[in-house]
């Protein structure tokens, strides 16, 4: 595994955690970049002392976060080391086993396309209650809105091929975000991903890390926040448009009518931000796939609120809301697994 590098981001180590943790790698790989992600001047004879013991450095003059640091590692080995096979992310606070890593690495090169992750055992007792807890809510947030079920969402022991690096240089995020959003890309581009079971390793309560639960959490759970707004905004546009149509119009279909004008409304409004905000692939194919299911799903609706209307009797807007929340649903996965995805990765 020559060609086979390891990334480490660092954002004011614990120094001794991190010496043994990459004395014991040296033993296993050649190729070991550290990323100095603007730590303060008190570790700077650290990590002089770990160029003079061969470790490659590369530094951020301030803190950029741990996605800009990736990334701008990803670009300076790809220009660097033209033969570079791939690379395995490792945190540098004593969470990976050299064991661990070596497998990913191995993995690397049996799955060149693939983007190999490993996975911790949230069962295990030593697993700090905001690891356990956050991974379960964020597991079942990408299982909802991005159709992918991971087990670990957030770990940072990750394997990319020379391919996989060029592909994920461009993907959006400057700090934890950044590997949400890879995840996402996987899914939009159809890249398989595999999961690797590796050692859950906890050192005093993962006190060393940087992860703002705040902060970072909410630059992770952004996508999804965009797509329920957007979806719940569309939502109120076509309700009201959808009320004012029923009070005007006097015929034996207005229902259905009434659902058609409001959602052709609506449904401009909703593909705008759907293709420029959440999804952000906007294509006149996108477009004809969009209008298709909206056209499907625009019918489903009025059909069905005419016929509970003659049924029920509560108020018709009411009978709409309700149909249209449980197709809600429905229209999520069409849009994540038909509209929006992306190109696989073996198309032009």
């Amino acid at each position: 595994m020559k060609n086979i590098f390891i990334i480490v981001p660092t954002l004011d180590p614990d120094e001794k955690i991190m010496e043994i943790f990459l004395n014991e790698l040296q033993k296993e790989f050649n190729h070991i970049l550290v990323i100095n992600d603007g730590s303060s001047d008190e570790h700077k004879k650290f990590f002089e002392k770990l160029e003079k013991k061969g470790i490659e450095l590369f530094k951020h003059y301030k803190n950029f976060g741990k996605g800009r640091a990736i990334k701008n590692a990803f670009n300076y080995l790809l220009n660097k080391y033209p033969n570079i096979e791939g690379v395995v992310t490792a945190d540098c606070d004593g969470q990976h086993s050299v064991s661990d890593i070596k497998k990913i690495a191995q993995e690397i090169l049996n799955n060149k396309e693939s983007l190999i992750l490993g996975v911790r055992d949230f069962e295990k007792e030593n697993v700090p209650f905001k690891s356990r807890y956050g991974n379960i809510i964020t597991r079942n947030i990408f299982k909802i809105f991005i159709g992918l079920d991971i087990s670990d969402t957030q770990t940072g022991l990750r394997g990319f091929s020379k391919y996989l690096m060029y592909k994920f240089i461009d993907t959006p995020g400057e700090r934890y975000e950044y590997e949400t959003n890879m995840l996402i890309n996987c899914k939009q581009e159809d890249i398989e991903i595999i999961e690797i079971p590796i050692d859950t390793i906890y050192i005093n309560s993962n006190a060393t890390s940087h992860f703002n639960p705040l902060k970072d959490s909410i630059l992770i759970y952004r996508l999804f926040a965009k797509y329920f707004l957007s979806s719940f905004s569309s939502f109120i546009v076509d309700i009201i448009l959808f009320s004012i149509f029923l009070g005007i119009l006097d015929f034996n279909t207005k229902i259905l009518a009434a659902t058609i004008l409001a959602r052709v409304v609506s449904s401009i409004y909703n593909y705008i931000i759907n293709s420029k905000v959440v999804f952000k692939n906007i294509s006149v194919k996108s477009l004809v796939k969009y209008y298709s299911v909206a056209i499907l799903i625009m019918f489903i609706s009025g059909c069905f609120v005419t016929y509970l209307s003659s049924l029920i009797k509560i108020p018709i807007v009411l009978i709409k809301i309700i149909v249209d929340t449980i197709l809600w649903t429905f229209n999520l996965v069409v849009l994540r697994e038909f509209v929006f995805k992306g190109k696989k990765k073996n198309e032009n």
